[in-house]
């Protein structure tokens, strides 16, 4: 620090006051006394050197923290793009969960109002052949399919190649349709002959008088646990149809008929024979003690007689519908 002359005007100042001289950062007291007064410590005193080391330090980094070492920066920073990653497999999964929602969607809809598809064989004619039954034609090779007509029995059928099951394809005015196969012949059924008498001249009409009671030559093991009434009725269709051999009689059933004896059935292998002993046994009905009779899909009972043969819908097979067997109900020892 210099000295510096003090002008004559101040020096009344000396004995009072001080002058103070800066230069730079500090400043220093001198004493205008001839007598030499001691020095006064600036009233702005210089900062500490640590406390000017740390705000270099702070104003060095810029963002009021610590520079990062280099090792601590790439960890932060490999961090940073493991947490974007991360993020961005999370956004793409959830928009390709979206994605497949919406076409599920899409695809649930579209099948909800599509129009079924329809396959349609071919009308190629291969054959001909006949109905030896009243046989329905569906829409479809289905029982439960829609039905297009009835064909009587020994209508002529143009048949194509197309099978399915049981069932064939068959052209029918211009169009096709489905009958079953096991009802179709190659060669045309003769119709019923003419009902006949038996040789003991049994008769549509009377008391029982000329109906055989005796044994079945063919045997009589059937007839256990049925009613009298369905015993007349086996041994008079076993004399008056030597040809028929095969009966059926009690069996469990979910109808009542079968169980409690008051049933039996005639197995036929033909829809002539068949239709024989149906109308035999409707004819002498009340002779015999019977209330109903079923073949080919056709019922007759005394309580609707006056309407004749009345159709039946469609059970599935030939047994249920009645065509390779006549049924008959009897009251149970009615003609007795």
């Amino acid at each position: 620090m210099a000295r510096l002359a003090v002008p004559g005007l101040l020096a009344g100042l000396a004995t009072t006051g001080l002058v103070a001289v800066s230069t730079g950062a500090t400043t220093t007291a001198q004493s205008g006394s001839s007598t030499g007064a001691s020095a006064v410590p600036s009233t702005t005193a210089s900062a500490p050197a640590d406390a000017v080391t740390r705000e270099q330090g702070t104003s060095r980094g810029g963002s009021g923290r610590p520079a990062l070492t280099p090792a601590a920066a790439a960890q932060q920073k490999a961090a940073a793009k493991a947490k974007a990653a991360k993020a961005a497999k999370a956004k793409a999964a959830k928009a390709a969960k979206a994605e497949a929602k919406k076409a599920e969607a899409k695809k649930a809809t579209a099948k909800a109002g599509a129009l079924p598809e329809v396959d349609l064989p071919s009308l190629e004619v291969v054959d001909t052949e006949y109905t030896r039954v009243d046989l329905n034609v569906r829409e479809g090779a289905d029982a439960d399919s829609d039905l297009i007509t009835v064909l009587k029995s020994g209508s002529k059928v143009p048949v194509t190649s197309t099978v399915r099951g049981a069932w064939q394809y068959v052209a029918y005015r211009g169009d096709g349709g489905w009958v079953r196969r096991q009802y179709l012949v190659e060669s045309k059924p003769q119709p019923p002959a003419a009902q006949k008498p038996s040789s003991s001249g049994s008769s549509s009409s009377g008391s029982g008088g000329g109906l055989s009671g005796a044994a079945c030559s063919a045997g009589s093991s059937v007839e256990s646990g049925l009613t009298p009434d369905a015993i007349r009725v086996h041994r008079a269709i076993c004399a008056q149809f030597p040809g028929v051999t095969a009966y059926g009689g009690v069996r469990a059933d979910s109808l009542p008929e079968h169980p409690s004896g008051r049933a039996l059935d005639a197995m036929v292998s033909s829809n002539g024979l068949g239709q024989q002993i149906a109308n035999w046994v409707r004819a002498n009905a009340k002779q015999l003690g019977v209330s109903e009779v079923i073949f080919a899909q056709k019922i007759w009972t005394v309580q609707r007689g006056s309407e004749g043969w009345r159709g039946m819908s469609d059970r599935g097979s030939a047994t249920a519908n009645h065509y390779d067997h006549v049924h008959v109900t009897v009251y149970g020892n009615a003609a007795g």
